[in-house]
């Protein structure tokens, strides 16, 4: 399994550094207020690429944080009905004696 994620790996990269040198040439994106920036389409596409991947990530951050909570909360309930179960248990094996009364004649 290793080698086919190895050889799945190095195709694409091979594809992609073809794709990198197809698109060489010069592109520009003009912003607001005048300005332009100047670079090479490759660039220019994986820098925007990452951009929204963080974005992604980011936009992910507070779900991640929410069910990790939830999750330590359930976790802290099963521990304490854990306990509870095993004081049943051993309830059970050691039932309680019944008091005597001793009767003097």
């Amino acid at each position: 399994m290793k080698l086919l994620s190895r050889i799945f790996a190095v195709i694409l990269f091979v594809i992609f550094f073809g794709f990198a040198l197809e698109n060489t040439h010069e592109v520009v994106l003009h912003f607001f207020l005048g300005y332009e920036m100047r670079g090479p389409m490759v660039l220019v596409l994986l820098g925007f690429f990452v951009l929204g991947a963080v974005m992604g990530v980011l936009a992910m951050t507070p779900t991640v944080f929410h069910h990790r909570r939830a999750v330590s909360k359930h976790q802290k309930a099963m521990s304490h009905m854990e306990q509870e179960h095993q004081a049943a248990i051993a309830a059970r094996a050691n039932p309680r004696q019944a008091d005597t009364v001793v009767v003097k004649p």
